[in-house]
C-alpha cells in the first residue's frame, strides 16, 4: 500500500512538474467561465434568464473528451517509449497497484479542475430571485454525474495509453473510445433501432446515465453502470500490461 501511495503521489506531481497539469485545469476553467458568463449563447447563464448552471454540464463532457486524453496519453505510452515501464515492473509492487495509482492520479487532477466550478453554483445561488431559488439537487446530481463521467474517460485514457508507445496514437484512441461511449450508442440506437431495442442500446452509453443523474436523482443503477465501465477498462489495462 505504501508503494502504491508513493507512486500515486509521483504520478500526480508529474502532472505539475510540466505544463500539462496547469494547461488542462486552466483551459477547462477558462473555457467554461467564458461560455457561462461572457460569450452570448445557449450556455450563458445571464442570457438564459434562469438561475441555473446547466450550461456547465452540457459543455464539460465535450471539453473533457479532449482534455482527459491529453493527461492520460503519457501515463503508459511515455514509460513504454523510454523503457522505464520495465524498470517499474521490477519493483515490489503489484501490476494492479501500478494501474490503480496512475488511474487515481488522473482522477485527482480531474477533481482539481472540477472543484473551482462550485463558484458557479455559489454565484447562481446569490443572483437568483429570491436568493437561493435554485435547483440544488439538480446541480449536485449533475456534478456527481460529471465526476463519474470523467472517471470513465480517465479509465478509457489509461487503457488507450497502455496500447501504444506513441502518445498521439494513445490520444486519438482515447478520444475515439470516449466519444463512442458518450454519444456513439445514442447515435447507433437512433439510426438502427426503435422502441425497446432503442432504449436498451442507448442505456449502454454514458449519456443516458449522465442525463438521468442530472435530474438530481442518484439512481444506484447509474452509479453501478459508471463503476462497471471503469472496472472493465482498468482490468483490460492490467491484462494488457501483463501481456507485455
Amino acid at each position: 500500500m505504501n508503494s502504491m501511495v508513493a507512486l500515486l503521489r509521483k504520478e500526480f506531481a508529474n502532472f505539475f512538474s510540466s505544463a500539462i497539469g496547469y494547461l488542462v485545469v486552466g483551459i477547462f476553467l477558462i473555457l467554461t467561465g467564458l461560455f457561462l458568463w461572457v460569450f452570448p449563447g445557449n450556455y450563458n447563464i445571464l442570457d438564459s434568464g434562469y438561475a441555473q448552471a446547466d450550461g456547465l454540464f452540457s459543455l464539460a463532457p465535450w471539453l473533457y473528451l479532449f482534455l482527459i486524453p491529453a493527461i492520460t496519453m503519457r501515463l503508459f505510452a511515455e514509460e513504454k517509449r523510454t523503457g522505464t515501464l520495465e524498470l517499474l515492473f521490477t519493483r515490489p509492487i503489484a501490476k494492479w497497484n501500478i494501474v490503480l495509482s496512475k488511474y487515481l492520479a488522473g482522477l485527482l487532477l480531474v477533481l482539481v479542475s472540477l472543484l473551482p466550478t462550485l463558484v458557479y453554483f455559489i454565484s447562481v445561488y446569490y443572483i437568483a430571485d429570491p436568493i437561493g431559488n435554485v435547483d440544488v439537487g439538480g446541480f449536485f446530481g449533475s456534478f456527481i454525474g460529471l465526476f463519474l463521467l470523467a472517471s470513465v474517460y480517465v479509465a478509457i485514457g489509461i487503457f488507450a495509453s497502455s496500447l501504444s508507445d506513441n502518445q498521439i496514437t494513445a490520444f486519438i484512441l482515447a478520444v475515439t473510445l470516449s466519444f463512442g461511449f458518450y454519444f456513439g450508442f445514442d447515435l447507433l440506437a437512433s439510426l438502427t433501432f426503435s422502441g425497446a431495442k432503442q432504449i436498451a442500446i442507448a442505456a449502454l452509453g454514458i449519456n443516458d446515465h449522465y442525463t438521468s443523474m442530472s435530474r438530481g436523482v442518484i439512481d444506484s443503477r447509474d452509479v453501478v453502470y459508471f463503476l462497471s465501465v471503469v472496472s472493465v477498462f482498468l482490468m483490460a489495462t492490467r491484462w494488457r500490461i501483463r501481456a507485455k
